[in-house]
């Protein structure tokens, strides 16, 4: 009986009414919705939705489709009945297009949330001078999908239309140039451009759409040069402008003739083939490609003639363009959204010009071009010139000590030969932990607090070299010469140390991490440092005597620029968030709690900026990624000025330091010690749950010199609390009596565990 039961409601499904395609196709734009969303609810393609609204030919759902789909309308018709004719009328001379009016409890807000963006427009987003971080009341809320109100601009013109998505911060007026007052780039750095019903279409920043006209690759980029009024000015007086970035969507992809997916062939080649349709299309159109080919980020362009430059940059997300490990699901949002993560990004950091990695390097080299203009000479001609400051435009060699092994500085070294701490500079971040004292294991808890922005912090107001090295036998350590430093350390006892000018102070050395090793081992002998490592010994009241070193004369605070743009970028955007630059202890902890959800494309955001600063500082040393390499030969990034492992070396050092030095004084104050350490993060013993259980604070005032809780970089925020228990039976369970914990406190999921064998 349930059969025929089953198959009367199949009967009466496939019957369902429907209205007509246009009424379909406004019901759904009336709420908001994209034909992805539809589709990905209902468990159809993308076109199948497409087809059942299309005013010339539409298809017909059938059985459950149909049912669900009908079910869908029903709904969306109760929300948004259909507007009488009056409320379409209108000036001839300036035709408006009003928007269908929901109805209903539900649609009240969404009136009024329209009121209010009419007469508070929201600002597009700009890199801050002065941070000012909103209250978190005030902090912007993104919706999953963009609003489709089309509004009139007394800028109108023909084949553009300017919408302002769901989600837009507050203050930005439909319209606003996202590009700021530069007119050549008034709608903005960047565009995702799509294809709906048809009609290729460009979101860019601030709400804007524009239509797109283009029907191949090669008049896209000929539109985006010509009309798009796309890119973003240089950041500093001798650099160059960002060159328009254009986001490709799968149904992009599918309109211009590309894959939606490369190969497994392609995706180890990183491009598409030479001989694709596509590149012999723009070829035949004179346009040309870099060394990188047409891959997830292609840079297609016409050489310069002049000051004038003809270049577009394509990213694809589908061909995984943006790596999910630093920008989470951006590569899944809806075109509107997409656009302002990126176009939030652009603004406050820099148009991507790859990877967060290869955008941080861009970073340094657009905030410090290589040269400048010259004054003008006897005939009143600028020439180019050397640009203070700057590394140049030409790679200078590394130090042996300094170079990585493979390097062709390297190459007589006998083969397989193992170069130790006297011989290779080995700055790197911590990872360090110890056995619990009986002490710390009658507490309960175990707390882990993180330094924002570390590396950032370390790198600011370092000197860094601008030269090549200069080799020097038995010099005069000097802190403010940046160099690399062959001294022996090991005579530094940590139970007794200087704290302040004059002020020594007794503590546990064996419960403390050696400053100078990543692994926190006390040196054994003569060892390769940076100039940061050597100057903190001294510091702890030690005198050094180095041997030998490897210095630069040359040299400047090369990346105060850069920690300043992004510390600013993630403050902004923290800010939006909601989480205060001058909040007090409590509540900077309570605004941390879930600040993700607040606004998860702005989250996206922090975690690309964050990447920025780490990937950046690994591009410093980037080693060989393939390409047929073998030890002794240079390999591509050798070719760059910025590739600099010498200044990778220092800000890790730096970053180390300040994190060790914080460390005694804590110790000193309080008599704790950390139990883990994994780079950033520090694991203690505690008898609460929160950072404020072992934290030394008086009167709301952290311990001078110690560690604080707050959202600038270098101050620290919670990371995550297990159980004392939880820590002992991981280490039981894995017979790793000094397993790091540090690693797994976040959320306490142990994986990948070393023990050390």
């Amino acid at each position: 009986m349930s059969e025929l039961f089953e198959a009367v409601d199949a009967l009466v499904a496939s019957r369902s009414p429907l209205p007509p395609a246009e009424e379909r196709k406004r019901l759904r734009t009336a709420h908001g919705l994209t034909l992805d969303e539809v589709a990905t609810a209902l468990k159809v393609r993308r076109a199948t939705v497409s087809g059942w609204e299309s005013a010339k030919k539409p298809t017909e759902p059938r059985g459950l489709e149909r049912e669900a789909y009908a079910r869908l309308l029903r709904q969306l018709s109760e929300l948004y009945p259909a507007p009488p004719p009056d409320m379409f009328t209108g000036s001839s001379d300036d035709p408006a297009e009003v928007p269908p009016q929901p109805t209903g409890p539900a649609s009240e807000a969404a009136v009024m949330t329209a009121a209010e963006s009419t007469r508070n427009p929201a600002p597009t987003p700009v890199t801050p001078t002065t941070v000012t971080p909103a209250p978190v009341a005030a902090a912007p809320v993104a919706t999953s999908r963009p609003a489709t109100t089309t509004r009139p601009s007394t800028s109108h013109r023909p084949g553009t239309r300017r919408a302002v998505p769901a989600g837009t911060p507050a203050g930005t007026p439909a319209g606003t140039p996202a590009g700021g007052t530069d007119p050549r780039f008034e709608n903005g750095p960047l565009a995702v451009v799509d294809v709906e019903d048809g009609q290729v279409l460009a979101y860019c920043t601030g709400g804007l759409v524009l239509d797109v006209p283009a029907r191949s690759l090669p008049a896209l980029v000929e539109w985006t040069l010509r009309e798009a009024k796309l890119g973003q000015p240089k950041l500093a007086g001798p650099g160059k402008d960002a060159d328009p970035l254009l986001v490709l969507t799968e149904a992009a992809l599918e309109r211009y003739g590309l894959p939606v997916a490369l190969t497994d062939e392609e995706r180890l080649a990183g491009r598409i083939p030479e001989s694709h349709k596509v590149i012999k299309q723009l070829s035949r159109a004179e346009w040309k490609l870099t060394k990188r080919g047409f891959g997830p980020w292609a840079r297609i362009y016409r050489p310069a003639t002049g000051s004038e430059r003809a270049c577009v940059q394509l990213c694809i997300p589908s061909w995984h363009a943006l790596d999910t490990r630093h920008w989470g699901t951006a590569g899944q949002l809806p075109p509107a959204e997409l656009a302002r993560v990126l176009g939030v990004y652009a603004s406050r950091v820099m148009t991507p010009r790859g990877s967060t990695a290869v955008t941080g390097l861009e970073l340094m080299t657009a905030l410090h071009p290589p040269t400048r203009a010259s004054e003008p000479d006897a005939d009143g001609k600028r020439h180019s010139e050397h640009n203070p400051g700057s590394l140049g435009k030409d790679p200078v060699d590394c130090a042996p000590c300094e170079a990585p092994d493979g390097h062709p500085v390297l190459r007589d070294l006998p083969r397989f030969h193992i170069r130790g701490p006297a011989e290779k500079l080995f700055e790197e971040a911590y990872d360090w932990a110890r056995p619990m004292t009986d002490a710390e294991c009658t507490l309960r808890h175990l707390v882990g607090i993180d330094v924002n922005m570390a590396f950032a912090a370390g790198a600011n107001g370092l000197t860094v070299g601008l030269d090549a090295p200069t080799h020097v036998t038995n010099p005069v350590f000097d802190p403010k010469l940046p160099g690399s430093w062959l001294v022996d350390l090991s005579h530094v006892d940590l139970s007794r140390v200087r704290v302040g000018k004059d002020k020594w102070v007794q503590l546990d050395g064996s419960l403390l991490p050696s400053p100078f090793t990543p692994k926190g081992e006390r040196p054994e002998g003569p060892a390769w440092y940076a100039t940061p490592t050597v100057a903190y010994a001294q510091e702890l009241g030690y005198e050094v005597r180095p041997t030998e070193a490897w210095v630069r004369r040359a040299n400047g605070r090369y990346l105060d620029g850069w920690y300043q743009r992004l510390r600013d970028a993630y403050l902004a955007t923290m800010a939006d968030l909601g989480v205060d630059a001058d909040l007090a202890p409590a509540d900077f902890l309570a605004a941390m709690d879930r600040y993700k959800s607040r606004d998860p494309e702005l989250a996206i955001v922090v975690s690309a900026v964050k990447a920025t600063v780490k990937g950046g500082l690994g591009k410093l040393r980037e080693r060989p990624r393939g390409e047929g390499w073998r030890p002794g030969e240079p390999w591509r990034a050798l070719s760059r000025p910025t590739w600099r492992p010498d200044i990778r070396a220092a800000v890790i050092s730096r970053t180390r330091i300040n994190l060790h030095r914080k460390i005694v004084k804590h110790a000193a104050f309080t008599g704790q010690y950390p139990v883990a350490i994994l780079s950033d993060c520090v694991v203690y013993a505690a008898s609460g749950e929160s950072p404020l259980d072992f934290l030394p604070y008086q009167d709301g005032k952290p311990l001078p010199g110690g560690f604080k809780l707050g959202i600038n970089p270098g101050l620290v925020k919670h990371e995550g609390t297990q159980s004392v228990l939880w820590g002992e039976e991981v280490r039981e369970r894995f017979d790793a009596p000094e397993l790091n914990l540090a690693r797994y406190i976040k959320d306490g999921a142990v994986t990948d565990v070393d023990n050390g064998e």
